[in-house]
């Protein structure tokens, strides 16, 4: 299979191509069926319709089969995560149950981001979901991660820096490395003058993608995001030492994810095979 490339087209008619359990990992970030014209004002060519003849009914029908074919190229220790939001998570769900079955999914991951926002007859709405299914569970590949702040108050630290806690025991120490991460992610949302910013309407942080790349796959793994738009996960993956493949129905997202691509530094650890190209 090819791979460090990003393919312009159908992703399903990309996916049918593709050998069995060819991927360790896949991200999926599909319309939201937000019913509206998802664009940028300042680059309307990026745009794209997120409008279903049929309302809802037509959004799953058009996702189930891309979902049934993920699972199909999921390696045996593989992994998918599919990024929603209120509108339709809770159908995919019950869809993605029925597909893996219940027994595979992993985490319900809350992604907040505090960005702005005004109370009108609602809570503001502030949170994505990600849903994560193993092929196998059991057999799947996780790496637990560190780094979140520890909560324990009047933490202290010792001469080498160790933080602890003084009980009736003597000092209970915690990681040096943070506590561990779980599955509420408090990772900012882009800003409008971040450096990152590229003017992709939906396009996401590289701290989210980061996090889910080094938590479900290792070096040399192939990272597959078949809704790619930008290429954000993409050029994450080629970064931390992962192989990768994209695709999107974009012309103009797919031209920009392969300058993003050109540009992104590349692990010496990538193992790339004959032929191979972005």
């Amino acid at each position: 299979m090819q791979v460090n490339r990003v393919v312009l087209g159908d992703n399903l008619d990309l996916m049918h191509t593709l050998p069995n359990e060819c991927c360790h990992l896949i991200y999926a970030d599909p319309p939201f069926n937000s019913n509206r014209k998802v664009a940028n004002r300042s680059r309307p060519d990026f745009c794209f319709d997120d409008r279903h003849d049929g309302g809802s009914a037509a959004y799953l029908q058009f996702l189930r089969p891309r979902l049934s074919e993920m699972k199909r190229l999921l390696t045996p220790t593989g992994v998918l995560y599919v990024h929603l939001d209120w509108r339709t998570v809770h159908y995919v769900k019950v869809m993605l149950d029925g597909l893996f079955g219940p027994e595979n999914f992993l985490n319900e991951i809350i992604w907040h981001y505090r960005s702005g926002g005004r109370p009108g007859r609602w809570f503001p709405r502030k949170h994505d979901t990600i849903l994560l299914y193993a092929k196998h569970v059991g057999r799947h590949f996780y790496k637990p991660l560190r780094g979140e702040s520890y909560r324990t108050r009047d933490l202290l630290y010792d001469e080498e820096g160790r933080p602890y806690k003084t009980t009736r025991k003597g000092r209970l120490y915690f990681s040096a490395e943070g506590a561990p991460v779980t599955d509420v992610w408090d990772i900012p949302f882009l800003s409008t003058v971040s450096s990152e910013r590229v003017a992709y309407p939906t396009q996401k942080p590289e701290a989210l993608l980061e996090r889910i790349i080094e938590a479900s796959s290792r070096k040399g793994d192939v990272v597959a995001d078949f809704f790619c738009g930008s290429g954000t996960t993409l050029v994450v993956a080629k970064r931390l030492g992962r192989r990768y493949l994209g695709c999107d129905g974009n012309s103009k997202a797919v031209d920009l994810a392969r300058q993003r691509l050109k540009c992104a530094p590349c692990h010496d650890d990538i193992e790339r095979e004959p032929g191979q190209s972005t």
